[in-house]
């Protein structure tokens, strides 16, 4: 999460809106590619459209990153919802700085959103913003960030279970022993989850040893990263494996661990997904061998939809969390899958279409 930029972001935080708290149906656990599952089906509308709707809803998307496949193909999903749903989405970003991304949301709040969906950022930039648009009566989403305050419906992903799914294929792929390089950067949620999951696997497996640790986020994340990771691997010639736990962080350390010639040695263990990183895991001697993840479109999809259940007045639970599943090369190469759609066809439960279901829209 990474995705903040982590991003990654680059996501499990929240509560409702005040006048909207109440529960929806949790996502079932999504099972790895290659097994069977049964393919969501289409449910029909079950109440008609709020008058609101008819007449257009004006959503604020306040991002703190827009740049690197997660988020934007997180983004897409988002388009797409709120264009099924009749809602005009207001997007800002704040390119990674922080100061812009809260001038973005006080700007949303001033002009009186009927909504907004906070996309990542730092607690301590966008906390006064939100407690500004939760005490005008706004309804708030809140994606990978701390908003600081229950009138706000938390959507994350379940970083520590995608933490945990990919620590254990790092653990099954060393052998429970061998020198690591770890990529991370403190105060992106996501990533603060799923480094949790990480502090603990290291006391768990004493035979795993952290040799390094890099991490940066920027415009250009995984450029930088390829030279930290480049540097930290001259470094540490034994290093075995590389956890980078963000789809950005994993892209980065690929390109360093190939212009090193080290694929025979170093086996990368990331986080998310998007159709450009299903290529870079697939290529010809890719280092990169699984990474555990939600769709982003996905979780873009239902971000929207939260936001407009708030505003009509729905009942929504306070916490939305995303189920993730663990994505191999092997799984990808031998069911020839190249894209995210050809994914989540074998991986249906990605969908979650009953998370923040929209009554009045067939899902």
């Amino acid at each position: 999460m990474i995705r903040a930029r982590l991003l990654g972001a680059l996501v499990s935080v929240l509560t409702v809106a005040a006048c909207s708290q109440g529960t929806t149906a949790s996502a079932p656990a999504a099972p790895v590619p290659g097994t069977a599952a049964a393919a969501p089906t289409a449910a029909a509308p079950t109440a008609a459209v709020p008058p609101k709707f008819a007449e257009g809803v004006r959503v604020a998307l306040v991002r703190q990153l827009s740049s690197g496949d997660y988020f934007e193909q997180w983004l897409a999903g988002a388009q797409a919802e709120a264009e099924s749903l009749n809602v005009k989405l207001e997007i800002s970003s704040g390119d990674g700085n922080n100061d812009k991304q809260a001038l973005n949301l006080e700007q949303a709040v001033n002009q009186k959103a009927d909504a907004i969906i906070v996309d990542h950022g730092f607690a301590q930039t966008v906390q006064p913003a939100i407690k500004k648009a939760a005490d005008a009566g706004i309804p708030l989403v809140a994606f990978d960030v701390d908003p600081g305050t229950p009138k706000a419906v938390s959507l994350t992903q379940d970083d520590h279970k995608i933490a945990e799914l990919a620590l254990g294929a790092l653990k099954e792929g060393t052998g429970g022993s061998g020198d690591v390089i770890y990529v991370y950067v403190a105060g992106f949620a996501p990533l603060d989850r799923r480094n949790e999951v990480w502090t603990q696997f290291k006391k768990d497996n004493p035979g795993i040893k952290e040799v390094a640790q890099i991490g940066v986020v920027n415009n250009s994340t995984a450029s930088a990263v390829a030279d930290q990771a480049k540097a930290a691997l001259q470094a540490n010639p034994g290093v075995k494996a590389i956890f980078a736990p963000y789809d950005e962080f994993a892209k980065g350390a690929a390109i360093a661990v190939k212009e090193l010639g080290l694929q025979g040695q170093v086996k990368i263990y990331g986080a998310d997904i998007s159709t450009a990183d299903i290529g870079v895991i697939t290529e010809p001697n890719s280092p990169w061998v699984a990474t555990a993840t939600t769709d982003p479109s996905n979780v873009g999809r239902i971000a929207v939809r939260a936001a407009a259940l708030l505003v009509a007045g729905e009942r929504v639970a306070p916490e939305l969390k995303v189920p993730p599943a663990l994505v191999t090369q092997r799984q990808l190469r031998d069911g020839g899958i190249a894209g995210i759609e050809q994914l989540t066809a074998a991986v249906p439960a990605l969908t979650t279409p009953d998370v923040a279901r929209v009554p009045w829209a067939a899902s």
